[in-house]
């Protein structure tokens, strides 16, 4: 089994940056791509907002992140440095994993539970 877990969410005002990070544990033997999904309205789908692919260590952002966030990984975890943050980034955060396992066929994509990210009063 594989478990992902974000951290890092909270509270702040526009302009402020924020770190969220995201550990995945658990039966992996590689971890081919790590992405960051947002979710802004409860019943809107999640929308990717950067990924990164292993291999190459290529990186992608959504357009209106691109210049403000900032993803990164070191072994099995993934961090989001955020800056200049704006209200509209208000959204609940999650964490993709495409993961291949000991003993398993194939890749798996995995989510964590979500974290909180509020801008503003």
């Amino acid at each position: 089994q594989v478990q992902v877990v974000e951290s890092g969410g909270g509270l702040v005002q526009p302009g402020d940056s924020l770190r969220l990070s995201c550990v995945v544990s658990g039966n992996i033997d590689t971890i081919s791509y790590m992405a960051w999904f947002r979710r802004q309205d409860p019943g809107k789908e999640r929308d990717l907002v950067a990924d990164l692919r292993s291999s190459t260590g290529a990186t992608s952002y959504a357009d209106a992140v691109q210049g403000r966030f900032t993803i990164s990984n070191a072994e099995n975890t993934v961090y989001l440095q955020m800056n200049s943050l704006k209200p509209e980034d208000t959204a609940v955060y999650y964490c993709q994993a495409i993961v291949s396992s000991h003993g398993m066929r194939g890749r798996n994509a995995y989510w964590g539970p979500g974290t909180q990210v509020t801008v503003g009063s």
